[in-house]
């Protein structure tokens, strides 16, 4: 990927993904489920543009959604409404009414409150709602404590009895179907073990409902493979999908996939430009003109992204890579070894293509980036820059 040519073409911040890329992360995982039915749906929160949900569904993906927004968009790029789950712990009535009435696969509930809503709102249409109940196996996944989401001190789905009392609940409704089961345990997985145990938790779960008559005809295993960010050690989709098919046994359900990050967090990278350089007593500072409102998992997360100068300058030392933005938070790494930089150096960041532009604002009054697509060594524009007039078009006309 020529990075000097694509940053003077389309200018500085920018978002570069390599469609190619992409396609490689979704075949590998398609084809580790080869035996068995299967439905891959790409997590729109990692990466929303359009143009990659449109690239997904093309392969045949499905779309894993946690905002009615998101199933628009999945809709809007193609994707099969018989292939996009609504997930997510905070739905709202109307949220709820619009996915039912755009007959998508099914609604993933988070809580009984929410499975009443649900029921409700089917009632008032006159549909029956076709659901999947998100069930906390309470397993550390041995990641981020920010990304984790499987244990009972997390905000997402219900213990086991709590699933099973909802389920006897769903299957007595004449306006609910309860077609399907999920778990997600966190995000960012490197270890197999804990995937594995909390596949076998609910697959239990799934063999004592269908004794009682409860169909459940999908199992969602969530998503949240990891990728190599420094020095991971990765978990291979065979060896993924071998624990997760090994716990089934008996059971003839098709195997929903909700990754993410996996299909495109390193087919993504952010490109940001040297300004110039200062040092505060001893602590040097190369000052760029991307920022945390572009790229926020350094600040959020503490994240590691790797970072290159493109330059040919040997001569190096630490220093922090910082944005422009009015917060101490605003850097990409601190006390790292990079060269003498001068300004217009390009800097590349690694990784970015998951939860990098979806998770960036205007801060500062600060337009977002474009967005560039690489796919058969073409380049196509796939989201413009923002203006400053783009940024005040929803305030301007209630300007007193």
């Amino acid at each position: 990927m020529n990075f000097n040519y694509l940053a003077k073409k389309y200018g500085t911040p920018l978002y570069l993904y390599d469609f190619d890329h992409f396609k490689n992360q979704y075949l590998k995982l398609k084809e580790a489920f080869a035996g068995r039915k299967s439905i891959i749906s790409y997590a729109v929160k990692a990466n929303s543009n359009l143009s990659v949900i449109k690239h997904f569904a093309s392969l045949g993906s499905g779309a894993d959604c946690v905002s009615i927004g998101e199933v628009k968009r999945a809709l809007l790029a193609g994707v099969n409404k018989y292939k996009i789950i609504f997930s997510g712990v905070g739905k709202r009535d109307d949220e709820i009414k619009e996915a039912l009435i755009k007959d998508i696969l099914m609604i993933n509930v988070e809580s009984e409150a929410e499975l009443a809503r649900v029921e409700a709102i089917a009632k008032e249409l006159g549909k029956i709602a076709r659901i999947s109940i998100r069930v906390n196996p309470n397993i550390d996944p041995k990641t981020h404590p920010y990304i984790s989401t499987g244990l009972h001190e997390n905000k997402f789905g219900v213990d086991i009895e709590t699933a099973k009392k909802m389920y006897i609940f769903a299957k007595k409704s004449e306006f609910l179907n309860p077609v399907g089961i999920h778990f997600h345990i966190g995000s960012q997985l490197t270890q197999l073990e804990p995937i594995k145990e909390a596949s076998a938790i609910v697959s239990d779960l799934v063999r004592s409902l269908k004794a009682i008559d409860v169909d459940i005809k999908f199992f969602d295993i969530g998503g949240g493979l990891g990728i190599k960010y420094k020095d991971e050690k990765l978990i291979e989709p065979y060896d993924y999908a071998q624990a997760i098919l090994s716990t089934l046994s008996g059971l003839d359900v098709t195997v929903i996939c909700e990754p993410g990050r996996f299909l495109v967090g390193n087919g993504g990278y952010f490109i940001t430009k040297v300004l110039y350089e200062k040092v505060n007593a001893d602590k040097r500072f190369v000052i760029v003109d991307g920022a945390m409102n572009d790229l926020i998992r350094p600040s959020l997360y503490k994240a590691y992204h790797k970072i290159e100068v493109l330059n040919e300058n040997n001569e190096k030392s630490k220093a922090n890579i910082v944005g422009p933005i009015c917060e101490s938070g605003d850097f990409f790494a601190k006390n790292i070894e990079v060269p003498k930089t001068n300004p217009g150096d390009l800097v590349v960041i690694y990784s970015a293509g998951a939860y990098g532009f979806t998770m960036a604002s205007n801060y500062n009054t600060r337009p977002r980036v474009a967005e560039v697509a690489v796919e058969n060594e073409k380049e196509r524009l796939i989201r413009r820059r923002e203006t400053f007039e783009d940024l005040i078009a929803c305030e301007i006309d209630y300007l007193v």
